[in-house]
């Protein structure tokens, strides 16, 4: 069911790439998708007893256990769709499997680049801040 989501995005990619008439220098033009959940177990301390003042009248608690909770979190990275490739992007240096496609399944730290609204919802990223290409 996801693989069929994405063939018809990659296809959507393609016709919305036509129809933007910018050329964009050293930015990929980018369509975050949904934020990817991932489990994070989370430790907080806990205090045994009620806080305490001190020799020094210095209030102090106790904490000598740890409760750990596992919650589903946003993921630092970010799945996206290639939009545009940038004019001068070296494809023809490269080899097949290492060429960034229009359409393609790409993923990135979700802090990086800027939003572009002049295009709705979508991200100018640089070629080095794309982690990894989906195949």
């Amino acid at each position: 069911m996801d693989e069929e989501k994405l063939i018809d995005q990659s296809v959507l990619a393609e016709d919305v790439s036509s129809k933007i008439k910018y050329e964009f220098r050293d930015f990929f033009l980018i369509k975050p998708l949904d934020p990817v959940k991932v489990k994070k177990e989370f430790s907080t301390p806990v205090a045994k007893a009620e806080a305490v003042k001190d020799d020094n009248d210095i209030e102090a608690q106790d904490y000598d256990e740890v409760k750990t909770e596992v919650k589903e979190v946003d993921s630092d990275y970010r799945r996206g769709i290639v939009l545009k490739q940038p004019v001068w992007y070296p494809a023809d240096e490269m080899k097949e499997n290492e060429i960034i496609k229009v359409g393609d399944v790409v993923l990135f730290r979700d802090t990086t680049g800027a939003f572009f609204d002049l295009v709705k919802d979508s991200k100018l990223i640089r070629l080095y801040d794309i982690v990894a290409v989906e195949r």
